[in-house]
């Protein structure tokens, strides 16, 4: 996280506790009147609308009473955008993963000599310098170093049953 985002998660973060959430990612972007903060927070069983809702109005009455002194970042207008992470979510420090393990996920990452590479498989295991990932091929070690986007792919339940024929009624004839 970028040093302004990591003042902001200082503020942030003791917020969404006291609602039983917890950041999962903060980002600010754009500059002037075009600023964006987009808080993405979650909880174990998920987050509902009511949550977010919540969650939007504590973290704009916490960064309304923030002096420009206090959080230079935030000084003049913004954007305040929160949600959840989503059923296809993004994995970019070493909690995310852990948090995902067992699960499928996507994987594009670049070797040092800059040749662009994505894998899919169920991620079996995940500490502070990288993860496991289960393929076709094996068992694969990948640093977070070497990984430019990862993310959990949803996976649909088996396909549908096809649904039963209907008998067409037969015309009676008219006498």
């Amino acid at each position: 996280m970028p040093e302004r985002a990591e003042s902001l998660a200082g503020v942030i973060e003791p917020v969404l506790a006291s609602l039983d959430l917890e950041l999962f990612d903060l980002e600010l972007t754009g500059s002037g009147g075009q600023r964006i903060l987009r808080v993405v927070v979650d909880r174990t069983g998920g987050v509902d609308l009511d949550a977010i809702t919540a969650a939007t109005e504590a973290i704009s009455s916490v960064l309304d009473s923030l002096s420009e002194k206090a959080d230079p970042s935030l000084a003049g207008p913004y954007a305040l955008e929160v949600s959840s992470p989503g059923l296809e979510r993004p994995l970019r420090r070493p909690d995310h993963y852990r948090r995902a393990i067992g699960t499928t996920v996507s994987v594009k990452t670049r070797d040092g000599e800059g040749a662009a590479r994505r894998v899919r498989g169920v991620l079996a295991g995940a500490d502070d310098d990288g993860f496991n990932l289960e393929t076709d091929a094996g068992t694969e070690r990948i640093a977070y170093a070497d990984v430019t986007q990862a993310r959990t792919v949803f996976e649909w339940g088996p396909e549908p049953l096809p649904a039963p024929k209907r008998k067409k009624k037969k015309a009676k004839a008219r006498s």
